[in-house]
C-alpha cells in the first residue's frame, strides 16, 4: 500500500517538474516507469539531460543527470531543486553588467512584517559581492546574513532600498488589496521606484511571485526598461544581495520583539501557533494583532477558540 502511494507521489512529482521545464523551453520525452523510478529525457540547445524521480521507503528523491558544466544543467538544477552554482562570473549568457534586483521575505511567517528589498549592481559591485560570499539568503544562517548585510550597507549605502511593511500596515493593505500577490506587486514596485531614478539601469530582475506584470513596469518612464520576472531569481547576485538585506531586516524585527519579552518564532508551524495563543492570552487581542498577519488560518483558529 505504502509502495503504491510513494509511486503515485513520484509520478505526480515528475509531471510537475516536466511542466516547469517545458515553460523554460526544454523538449521532453515520454515519462518512463523503471523498477525504482520514473524518468524523462530533456533537450535544450543540443544539451541532453535526464530527470529521475525515485520512490522508496525513504521517500522521493529527484536526480538530475547530464553535463554538470553546462549552463542547462545549472538552470535545471535551479528549477527542480532550487540549487544554483551561483557562478556569476562565468554565467555570461544569463548575467547582466548592470541591473536592479528585488526580492522579499516574511510572506510565509505568521509573525512579523513583509519586507521587500532592492539592490543596484554594476560589474564592479558584482565582483565585490562574489568575493564577499553573497548567495541566496535561504542558504545562509542568520548570523552570516546579518554580517554580510552590514558589510553591504557600509560599502554601498546608496545602492539599496528596503520597504518594511509591519503587521499593522500589512493587515490594512491586505484588506485593501484582498490578495497577497497584489500587495507584493505594490511593494516591489515601490522599491524599484525608489532606486531607479538614481541609477536608471536598462534591466530590472525580480524574484517572481506572480505572472502578472509589475505595476511599475506599465508606467511610461519605464517603457524602455527590460523587466525580468523569473522564479529562483536569487541566481543573480543582485537579487541574492537583495534577499540578504530583506532577511536582515526581518531578523532585526524578530530580535527586537524577543527582547521586548515576546516569544515569537519564524514560520507557521505548530510551535508558532502555540506561541501565538500564549501571546493572545497574555497580552490581549490588540497587542496580538500588531504582531501577526491576520489572514493566516492560524489567526482565525485562535479567534475561534
Amino acid at each position: 500500500m505504502n509502495d503504491n502511494i510513494q509511486q503515485n507521489s513520484a509520478y505526480k512529482k515528475i509531471i510537475e517538474l516536466t511542466e516547469i521545464v517545458k515553460v523554460n523551453k526544454y523538449q521532453t520525452s515520454n515519462i518512463e516507469l523503471k523498477q525504482y523510478n520514473y524518468e524523462t529525457e530533456l533537450i535544450k540547445n543540443k544539451q541532453k539531460l535526464k530527470i529521475q524521480v525515485y520512490f522508496g521507503k525513504k521517500g522521493l528523491k529527484v536526480v538530475l543527470q547530464g553535463n554538470k558544466a553546462s549552463k542547462e544543467f545549472d538552470e535545471l538544477n535551479g528549477l527542480i531543486n532550487g540549487n544554483y552554482s551561483l557562478n556569476f562570473q562565468n554565467n555570461k549568457n544569463e548575467n547582466y553588467n548592470e541591473y536592479i534586483g528585488t526580492d522579499e521575505t516574511g510572506k510565509g511567517d505568521f509573525f512579523g512584517p513583509l519586507i521587500i528589498a532592492g539592490f543596484y549592481v554594476n560589474a564592479e559591485v558584482q565582483k565585490f559581492l562574489i568575493n564577499l560570499g553573497v548567495k541566496d539568503s535561504k542558504e545562509l544562517p542568520d548570523p552570516k546574513i546579518d554580517e554580510i548585510a552590514n558589510i553591504i550597507k557600509k560599502n554601498f549605502p546608496n545602492n539599496f532600498s528596503i520597504v518594511t511593511i509591519k503587521p499593522e500596515k500589512y493587515n490594512q493593505l491586505y484588506n485593501d488589496f484582498k490578495n497577497l500577490n497584489k500587495l507584493l506587486n505594490w511593494g516591489h514596485s515601490k522599491v524599484i521606484e525608489n532606486l531607479y531614478p538614481v541609477f536608471k539601469p536598462e534591466t530590472i530582475i525580480v524574484d517572481q511571485f506572480s505572472k502578472t506584470p509589475l505595476n511599475v513596469s506599465l508606467k511610461t518612464n519605464f517603457a524602455n526598461v527590460n523587466f525580468i520576472q523569473i522564479p529562483k531569481a536569487e541566481k543573480y547576485i543582485g537579487v541574492a544581495a537583495a534577499s540578504i538585506l530583506a532577511r536582515n531586516e526581518l531578523n532585526k524585527w524578530f530580535d527586537k520583539k524577543n527582547h521586548e519579552g515576546f516569544r515569537i518564532l519564524k514560520g507557521a508551524s505548530r510551535e508558532v501557533e502555540i506561541s501565538a495563543k500564549n501571546i493572545f492570552n497574555t497580552h490581549g487581542k490588540e497587542t496580538f494583532e500588531k504582531l501577526v498577519k491576520l489572514h493566516f488560518k492560524t489567526a482565525q483558529k485562535i479567534f475561534e477558540n
